[in-house]
C-alpha cells in the first residue's frame, strides 16, 4: 500500500473539488476519479477533468451506465424535470439518485485497492439535506467497513466536511486554498450553457458563497429569488 497515494472522488462540483485540493495540500499524490452514471448534467465531468489537470493527477472516468436504469430521478431520467427552488421543498426528493454515493465509493475503493492507494476521499458535507441519507457519518462509516470487509484491505474513506456546511467548504476553497471555484466548478443539475440559477443546487451554491462572504462571479441564467452575495 502506498500511504501517500489517494483516490479522490471528484464530480466537478465545489465540495469534491475542495476536498481534492485538501488532499494535495496534505501531501498526497492523487488519482482523480469521476463517475459517469448517465447524469443529465454530464458537463460536470469536464470540470473534474480540469481539476485533475491542475492538480497534476491522472483522471479516471468510470462509466456505470445508470441513466435509464434508475428511473424517477431528475438527474438520470430525462422524463423527470429538474425541480426548482430551495432543497426544503418536497419536490427536491426528485433529485435523489438511489445508492449514488455507495456506487461511487465502491468504484473508488476498488480503484484504490488496485492501485495500492491508502485512502479514498469524498466531498459529502454536513449541510447536505435529509433527502440524502448517503451524506451522513453513519453511511460513511458503514460503507468504509463494507468495503474493507469485501476486499480485505485497510484503505480508509476520508470525508473531511461531514461536520460542516457548504459555506465553510466555499471559504476553505476560495480564501485558504485560492481555488477559482466560480470558473472551475460546476453545480447546476440542468447542465445547460450556464448555471440555471433556479435548481436546488444552484440556489444552495449561491447561498453558500453569500454566507461565506466570497464574491460569486458564476454566470446564472436566472437570479430571481436568489439573494445577491457580497459585492454583487
Amino acid at each position: 500500500m502506498v500511504d501517500n497515494l489517494a483516490v479522490a472522488v471528484v464530480s466537478g462540483g465545489v465540495d469534491s473539488t475542495v476536498m481534492a485540493y485538501l488532499l494535495k495540500e496534505r501531501g498526497y499524490e492523487l488519482v482523480v476519479m469521476t463517475v459517469d452514471y448517465g447524469q443529465r448534467h454530464r458537463k460536470e465531468i469536464g470540470y473534474a477533468a480540469r481539476t485533475a489537470e491542475r492538480l497534476g493527477a491522472e483522471h479516471v472516468v468510470v462509466e456505470v451506465g445508470l441513466g435509464g436504469v434508475l428511473r424517477g430521478s431528475a438527474l438520470t431520467d430525462m422524463s423527470v424535470p429538474v425541480p426548482h427552488g430551495e432543497y426544503e421543498g418536497a419536490n427536491m426528493g426528485l433529485t435523489v439518485v438511489p445508492s449514488r454515493n455507495a456506487i461511487m465509493v465502491a468504484c473508488a475503493y476498488g480503484l484504490a485497492v488496485s492501485r495500492g492507494a491508502g485512502l479514498v476521499g469524498i466531498g459529502v458535507h454536513g449541510g447536505d439535506h435529509e433527502i440524502y441519507p448517503d451524506c451522513r457519518p453513519a453511511f460513511v462509516a458503514a460503507i468504509e467497513r463494507a468495503c474493507r470487509l469485501g476486499t480485505g484491505s485497510e484503505v480508509g474513506v476520508w470525508a473531511p466536511f461531514l461536520g460542516v456546511d457548504k459555506s465553510y467548504v466555499v471559504a476553505v476553497g476560495a480564501d485558504r486554498l485560492g481555488i477559482d471555484l466560480c470558473g472551475g466548478t460546476w453545480s447546476c443539475y440542468e447542465g445547460g450553457e450556464v448555471h440555471c440559477g433556479r435548481c436546488g443546487t444552484c440556489v444552495e451554491r449561491r447561498e453558500a458563497f453569500r454566507v461565506a462572504g466570497v464574491d460569486d462571479s458564476t454566470e446564472y441564467a436566472d437570479l430571481s429569488g436568489i439573494e445577491n452575495g457580497r459585492g454583487q
